[in-house]
């Protein structure tokens, strides 16, 4: 009897602790019954934080596919799956085949093309009419010529832009949401309700749409809760939470325990944000000292000396034309060049 009583206490005592390991990556048991409801029509009702993938093309992206899909699969037949373009689509959740996309690129640039020809027909009827110089009429077509060059690239990039915006977005934002996740962790809540709960938070940003991801390949797509995770892991744009759901399944798959390691995420995150602030911080200070040097004093400086030469001196028009310049042009385009420098390292959360 008292042999049974040791036993139970050892047994309550071990109890205490997260030596379940499934009980964090559990997902719900399907039953006999429910498979056999599964095989005949019926509507399946999504939970909040379920996102379907679907095609959400415009019309005018419908029809750069239908007129560009035989030029691009004989010219690009080389741009397929695994493909840098493919990764930057996907990281930035641009609901994009690469040769829909591809499509769409050249459409828009053949657009772009009759759009210049046109124009330099009109703009050269008109020169012809104003009886302008060949060489502005040369420069007048060499920038049109550009148009369409430019276009490319950035239609081209947009992807790889777009990657790079949301991964500033989810390393701005992470302290928090692991602070959250680390919460419902403390109280017993399973990995797939907590990316469930977390794809219904809006404050989170991009992060929430992470979250909605891998909720999809759970609850829609039938993934197990590791394979979601690593799914999730290997199209996301930020290195800090390809780290943090690398980190998952490496615990888990290791006999680790998930609940400390939240909250030792938590921890490191909230750190870091600290870091990177005060280094922030100290960035704008010298961005201020640079603005006062360089778009106050010197412009002031340069002001009242062209003034003076142009007193003194015999060259008043061309002093006036540097005021000109100085005024018009780097005045404000100094100003602008410090918005965009503050703007890009600032990435507010919205």
């Amino acid at each position: 009897m008292a042999h049974r009583d040791d036993r139970q206490k050892t047994t309550s005592a071990f109890g205490r602790f997260d030596t379940d390991l499934s009980d964090y990556t559990r997902k719900k048991i399907i039953k006999a019954t429910d498979i056999e409801r599964s095989k005949a029509p019926h509507t399946v009702r999504l939970t909040k934080g379920v996102v379907p993938y679907h095609e959400a093309l415009t019309p005018y992206q419908r029809t750069a596919r239908i007129l560009m899909k035989p030029f691009v699969r004989r010219y690009f037949s080389h741009v397929s799956e695994g493909s840098k373009l493919e990764m930057d689509l996907t990281k930035a959740h641009m609901k994009f085949r690469v040769e829909d996309y591809l499509a769409y690129v050249w459409f828009s640039v053949f657009v772009m093309i009759g759009a210049v020809i046109g124009t330099g027909i009109a703009l050269g009827a008109l020169g012809i009419a104003l009886h302008l110089s060949a060489v502005i009429m040369l420069l007048i077509y060499l920038g049109l010529g550009v148009a369409p060059l430019i276009g490319y690239f950035a239609l081209m990039n947009l992807p790889a832009s777009t990657a790079n915006a949301r991964r500033k977005d989810i390393d701005t934002r992470i302290p928090h949401a692991m602070s959250f996740i680390s919460t419902l962790a403390s109280a017993d809540v399973t990995v797939d309700v907590i990316f469930s709960e977390l794809a219904k938070q809006r404050i989170y940003g991009e992060i929430q749409n992470e979250a909605k991801w891998i909720t999809r390949d759970i609850e829609l797509l039938g993934k197990d809760v590791l394979s979601a995770i690593r799914d999730a892991a290997a199209r996301s744009p930020s290195v800090k939470f390809q780290d943090f759901l690398q980190g998952v399944v490496t615990t888990t798959l290791s006999g680790g325990q998930l609940k400390p390691y939240f909250i030792m995420k938590s921890e490191q995150y909230n750190r870091l944000a600290k870091l990177e602030g005060k280094k922030g911080q100290e960035t704008l200070g010298m961005l201020a000292e640079s603005f006062v040097t360089v778009v106050v004093a010197m412009p002031l400086f340069l002001i009242v000396m062209m003034s003076l030469m142009a007193l003194v001196g015999k060259t008043a028009g061309s002093s006036i034309m540097f005021l000109y310049l100085i005024v018009f042009l780097m005045i404000p385009l100094s100003q602008f060049g410090f918005i965009i420098a503050i703007q890009s390292m600032t990435a507010e959360a919205k």
